[in-house]
């Protein structure tokens, strides 16, 4: 059968299928062009190389989002963008095929993968053995993908028949279209994989209520939801709505992909309209999943919830969709009875289901999990998956990731705020914002994500994985963990032993939360880092409160005199880089014995940077902060004149 007639049978059954294109570089690109040739679309591409135009770059995909395309190629020659692939999965229309470009078949999984750069941490790109060899697997496993490899016979899909597609999706939006219709007032969330109609369903009640205004994280992926619209769309970007001194006149405020606007921007555009619907997909390539429902929509008000099921693009039979959902792992976490017998164990390459189930209870429970996730806990260095359960029955997970370990001459340049190598979160915080040099050098291991089963909670399973990782911590000094702070949160942490060392004073645009550090020593050199980081926070507490809205304890009882640890972190402001509100409370100390103008009117006024900016006739916070950097430097001159000169040699050395 050619080309032509399986495309004509795969359009009638309403299904879309996977081709692999394996090779050399430019023999995988002639096989493209091909198939480009003989089959009329949109060939919409995805890739990075010179040698294909044109084309969008992988980083592009939410450009992608909302869209519909006949025809795709995705070039995977240099590397594997997880993400994109399957937003571009999901942009196709019943009868298209999606073609993927590789590297020749048997040295796939050797070559150096580009897309590693973005999320293992390391300087060039590496191999990505586990990865590939798992699609490799599920491609030769699959007989509805066309696998083309070079030299080698083609293996064509098997032909079976199928009846014709007719979609039920059209009956079940209209169902809900009526029952949303029928809302006087509240949120209404429509959640459901790609493909099955939520903009479109969208799109239906703004043009039925004739009054709506629409908004989403870009007004490209809006263009479906335009579409059902018609002369009733109306759209404007999330931030100009917060910014309208007066409300837009809307029956309903319309979020196209809530769950990619972050948290506190939602809460806000929800709070200010009667009538709301956010529409969301529960697949995590593009970064959301349940933890958008876990975690945002449980703060609002007389929520309702939907579901599409059917999908409105493709059949339910499609091979292309079922394919992805296995590669990606994008099924949920399956409900799992109480166990009472739990066996902690770290998982290996050995144990291929295990780590799928883990990994589905992972992104299960956590806000941000996408593809990136699963390619960095196969193939990225330094990581560790400890489960709780039987191979088979997965209660509970805990994904460790190694950090430190740095010279000494690096973690110097982090704490001075001139270097900020990739990796080491907590270890790189710590010494570039906490102030803690030993931070980076000693080892440590950062808990990534922790997630126990539903009905496994409030049984220890938790605490009882985390203790099992401090007893496998050999050669570690201490336990870290990085996490959005909430008071449940908190006390979770501080049962498991953790110490509270640092809070941002920015809100996570996921979460809504202020990011906090706990640590947990394990070594003498750890628990000394842990004694020496909460003692500092807790002496700072008492001036972030002017950062951070959470109620800190008061701890006016401590000393703000001015110490040697203050003197260090101002010398690292005034001459390096090291971050205003990392030195906040030590300018605050520092403004009381020796006042400079600039400072006094920020830290005593408390004028906000803007408005100091225009006070003192500055160009911005940039020319400010330089200006407040200038005056430290003049205030430790005054005070400490030999170690202010020993500093200032020894940090534009650095420099």
């Amino acid at each position: 059968m050619s080309c032509a007639a399986i495309t004509a049978a795969m359009q009638q059954a309403g299904i879309r299928r996977l081709a692999v294109i394996a090779g050399e570089p430019q023999w995988a690109r002639e096989q493209a062009y091909c198939w480009q040739q003989a089959l009329p679309g949109d060939w919409i591409t995805i890739s990075s190389a010179d040698d294909i135009e044109p084309r969008v770059a992988p980083a592009a995909l939410r450009t992608l989002l909302g869209q519909e395309f006949h025809h795709a190629l995705f070039d995977a020659r240099t590397g594997f963008h997880a993400e994109a692939f399957a937003a571009l999965a999901g942009t196709l229309r019943a009868g298209s095929w999606l073609l993927l470009l590789t590297p020749p078949w048997r040295c796939w999984a050797t070559s150096p993968d580009s897309d590693s750069l973005r999320w293992a941490d390391v300087a060039e790109p590496i191999a990505t053995p586990r990865f590939v060899e798992r699609l490799q697997q599920l491609i030769v496993q699959d007989d509805q993908v066309l696998l083309l490899r070079q030299h080698q016979p083609a293996s064509v899909p098997a032909m079976t028949p199928l009846p014709v597609w007719h979609s039920r999706a059209p009956q079940e939006q209209a169902a809900i279209l009526a029952e949303l219709l029928a809302i006087s007032s509240g949120v209404a969330v429509v959640t459901a994989a790609r493909g099955r109609g939520k903009s479109a369903l969208a799109g239906m009640l703004a043009r039925h209520s004739q009054r709506a205004l629409v908004t989403a994280p870009a007004k490209v992926a809006t263009d479906v939801l335009a579409q059902f619209a018609g002369e009733h769309f109306s759209f404007m970007a999330p931030d100009a709505i917060l910014q309208q001194s007066a409300l837009p006149a809307a029956e309903w405020l319309i979020i196209d992909e809530a769950a990619a606007i972050p948290a506190p921007l939602l809460l806000q555009l929800v709070a200010r309209f009667p009538r709301v619907l956010l529409t969301t997909t529960i697949q995590g390539y593009e970064g959301t999943g349940r933890g958008f429902l876990l975690r945002v929509c449980a703060q609002l008000p007389e929520v309702r919830y939907f579901t599409l099921n059917e999908p409105l693009r493709w059949s339910t039979h499609d091979p292309l969709e079922r394919w992805l959902s296995r590669a990606l792992l994008f099924e949920e976490a399956q409900h799992t009875p109480p166990l009472s017998d739990l066996t902690l164990f770290r998982c290996t390459p050995a144990q291929p289901a295990a780590l799928e189930a883990g990994y589905r209870l992972l992104a299960s429970a956590h806000y941000r999990t996408s593809p990136l996730d699963l390619r960095r806990l196969l193939d990225a260095p330094g990581m560790a998956l400890w489960l709780a359960g039987k191979p088979d029955t997965i209660a509970g997970a805990l994904w460790l990731v190694e950090e430190g370990g740095l010279d000494a001459d690096l973690a110097q340049a982090i704490w001075a705020g001139v270097r900020r190598p990739r990796g080491n979160l907590v270890a790189q915080s710590l010494a570039a914002h906490a102030g803690f040099q030993e931070a980076a050098t000693l080892r440590s291991l950062r808990i990534s994500r922790i997630a126990v089963t539903a009905s496994q909670r409030r049984q220890g399973t938790g605490r009882a994985l985390v203790a099992h990782a401090r007893q496998q911590a050999s050669g570690s000094d201490f336990l870290s963990v990085s996490f959005g702070y909430t008071l449940p949160l908190w006390r979770f942490w501080h049962a498991c032993g953790f110490t509270l060392v640092r809070i941002g004073s920015q809100r996570e645009a996921s979460s809504g939360c202020y990011a906090a550090m706990a640590i947990c020593g394990l070594t003498p050199a750890g628990e000394q880092l842990q004694q020496r980081a909460a003692e500092q926070l807790a002496r700072d507490t008492f001036w972030l409160r002017d950062l951070i809205d959470l109620p800190l304890p008061d701890q006016a009882a401590l000393s703000q005199q001015l110490s040697q640890d203050d003197l260090a972190l101002l010398a690292g402001f005034a001459f390096a880089q090291r971050p205003f509100e990392a030195s906040y409370a030590a300018l605050q100390r520092l403004v009381r014995a020796a006042p400079q103008p600039l400072m006094t009117t920020i830290l005593i006024q408390k004028q906000t940077l803007s408005a100091a900016a225009k006070h003192a006739s500055l160009s911005g916070r940039k020319a400010v902060i330089q200006q407040l950097r200038q005056e430290t430097a003049t205030a430790l001159g005054a005070l400490v004149p030999q170690a202010a000169a020993a500093w200032q040699q020894q940090l534009s050395a650095l420099q």
